[in-house]
């Protein structure tokens, strides 16, 4: 047993330092620089709490975070939601469901940075493609980009992007369930849109808790689409907390308030995801 205990150490040992000095080193690190005032990379003052004080009194973190949670309530509801009718639909047909999977799935693999040029060039005002349509059939151009509108229009790519992704999950989860609940629930004169809410559903309930985990915790991860797409704008109607930790830490050189905005963007990841395990833990179905 020691022998089996020293080769699982030696296995494991190199993926604990990479994890040690590429994940929790940094993240330990960076809780120590939100203490610090810096001016550059390289001068730092130490000034206690006073970051975080000027967090609770920044108008644009404050903006940032409803933006946030506003996006991840679009995320969440939408990515997930067409994720799961998609898989349903899906698995019901017999033909051509490689074809979907692939489809469904191709955003996946386009980075965020090309995602967000090509809906720039969607945007554009001049020569967009929404505006070329528009002119095409006799209509004025719009500008999509507004204060109203601008998080809206950076919510839909985000939402496309990763559609696939709990689309796979939750087909995954949906090919699982055994045909012998199907079959007795038709003799129990069970079918169409009963038998979604009343079978499917409920039997995939803890794959859906971790779709919407996993679509909660990725939105406070947002940074390219948005910054390629808006920049924060206009006047930081789309800022997020992604990119104006990116702004305040790397443009602006305020390395320990950008630190500040790191460390609240991790708690508030924790917090959400422990708070949805807790409310939809009750409702989790095995079988």
């Amino acid at each position: 047993m020691k022998g089996d205990k020293l080769y699982i150490f030696l296995f494991l040992a190199p993926a604990f330092a990479v994890t040690g000095v590429f994940l929790y080193y940094p993240f330990v690190e960076n809780i120590l620089q939100s203490f610090y005032k810096t001016d550059g990379f390289f001068n730092s003052t130490f000034v206690g709490l006073e970051n975080y004080v000027r967090l609770l009194n920044d108008e644009i973190a404050r903006g940032a975070l409803f933006n946030s949670l506003e996006l991840m309530l679009y995320v969440t509801i939408f990515q997930v939601g067409i994720a799961l009718i998609l898989a349903i639909m899906v698995n019901s047909i017999t033909k051509g469901a490689g074809f979907f999977r692939t489809t469904f799935f191709f955003p996946i693999v386009i980075s965020g940075a090309a995602i967000g040029l090509l809906f720039t060039l969607i945007y554009n005002y001049r020569n967009g493609l929404l505006n070329e349509m528009l002119v095409n059939l006799g209509f004025e151009r719009v500008l999509w980009l507004t204060e109203q509108s601008s998080l809206y229009m950076v919510a839909i790519p985000t939402i496309w992007n990763y559609v696939g992704f709990y689309f796979v999950i939750l087909l995954t989860a949906i090919q699982k369930i055994p045909n012998d609940f199907y079959e007795a629930a038709q003799l129990e004169g069970i079918t169409g849109m009963q038998k979604m809410f009343k079978l499917t559903i409920p039997l995939i309930v803890s794959d859906l808790k971790t779709c919407i985990v996993l679509a909660i915790t990725g939105t406070l991860k947002i940074f390219e689409l948005v910054y390629i797409i808006t920049k924060g704008g206009p006047a930081n109607s789309s800022e997020v907390l992604g990119t104006y930790m990116y702004q305040k830490a790397f443009q602006d050189s305020a390395m320990g308030y950008g630190a500040t905005l790191a460390v609240l963007i991790v708690v508030l990841g924790l917090t959400l995801a422990f708070v949805t395990n807790k409310l939809l833990q009750k409702d989790e179905v095995t079988y």
